[in-house]
């Protein structure tokens, strides 16, 4: 891993009693179900392999995938190597922020004391974190631990959506469907960035803060419909998944690109992958582009994202903080949902 641009160095020391001990506090949910299989407990210290760094935990924050890794559906997450009949990795967590105490052979770029965040498959609910060098960055010198760990998933998501799906370019105008939530409210943000002119839709309770994050004219889908507007886009990000292809394609101006979000809500079963299988199809015969898109973790685009926080383009907004061992209380918000940006987890001290 290349040494990326210095943001931040930890000032503060990590705890003896943690850094040394052979168990940590953990948040371990051993069986498939709702907020209440989550519960703190001591697990064995990680173990950090040939490419991986240890993290002390300083926050996490929990996203939707969280929710469906919980309770194991759609059922398809658990064909997918999750474990079928209880989750194979029980302790979650995906967002991590933290200071790095160990570094194995194979890393370079990294060092103990470097505060860093990123996107990891699992294990971040918890005191300590073995994570692979290459799903990490150095955080930004203007965030706490906190607003960091709000970054990762939802700002890798916004962010790939956007660029790399959407071919979102300075100049062009974008709809983003679904923008109050973590990878909405962050999408406005990345899109003003890249020079676009930025339509928002969101529901009644959430107009003024999306507003607030720059976006040009915000539509309250309770009152207006978006499908129905004479005014189309060249770019349409969905993050709802709650209209038909039909009407998305409306807001779409010719030779545009309709991007459907893999994080789009779906059944028991396949969740999301029907509509974006249908995407695909409908693609090939559409006036516009239509591309499914699942984000792909890597550090260079983390390193971006740091760089546009440390600018002043990027901000998480933060529903609610809870402590680790809040936990049962904290899926719980999360899953009655819906909330507005992102719900962390302070876990130093926990």
């Amino acid at each position: 891993m290349q040494r990326p641009e210095p943001h931040a160095v930890s000032g503060r020391a990590v705890p003896i009693e943690r850094g040394r001990a052979s168990t940590i506090r953990a948040v371990v949910c051993d069986r498939y179900g709702g907020p209440e299989v989550a519960r703190l407990a001591d697990v064995p210290r990680p173990v950090i392999g040939a490419d991986q760094v240890l993290i002390d935990v300083r926050a996490s924050s929990i996203c939707r995938g969280d929710i469906h890794l919980l309770n194991g559906k759609p059922y398809l997450i658990r064909i997918a190597g999750h474990g079928i009949l209880r989750p194979k990795h029980p302790v979650p967590g995906q967002n991590v922020s933290g200071v790095v105490i160990e570094v194995a052979s194979r890393v370079t770029g990294l060092a103990p004391g470097d505060e860093v965040f990123g996107e990891i498959p699992h294990g971040a609910f918890a005191e300590l974190v073995a994570a692979s060098a290459a799903r990490l960055a150095l955080k930004p010198a203007s965030f706490g631990h906190e607003d960091a760990a709000a970054l990762p998933v939802s700002g890798i998501t916004a962010l790939q959506s956007l660029r790399d799906a959407g071919k979102l370019r300075a100049g062009q105008s974008v709809l983003i469907n679904g923008a109050s939530g973590g990878v909405g409210t962050l999408a406005v943000q990345i899109a003003k960035a890249l020079g676009a002119d930025v339509t928002a839709v969101c529901g009644t309770r959430h107009l003024e803060a999306v507003r607030g994050l720059g976006a040009d004219r915000v539509i309250d889908y309770t009152r207006e419909d978006f499908a129905s507007a004479t005014l189309q886009h060249d770019v349409m990000l969905d993050l709802a998944g709650n209209r038909s292809l039909a009407d998305c394609r409306r807001a779409v101006k010719p030779g545009g690109v309709l991007v459907a979000c893999g994080q789009l809500a779906g059944g028991t079963w396949l969740g999301p992958v029907p509509r974006l299988i249908k995407v695909a199809i409908a693609g090939r015969l559409s006036r516009c582009t239509m591309s499914p898109f699942l984000a792909r973790p890597n550090s260079a685009d983390l390193q971006l994202l740091a760089r546009m926080a440390d600018a002043g383009q990027l901000q998480p907004v933060v529903d609610k903080r809870f402590a680790l061992a809040e936990i049962a209380q904290a899926l719980a918000h999360v899953a009655a949902g819906p909330v507005q940006g992102t719900t962390v987890l302070a876990v130093a001290g926990a």
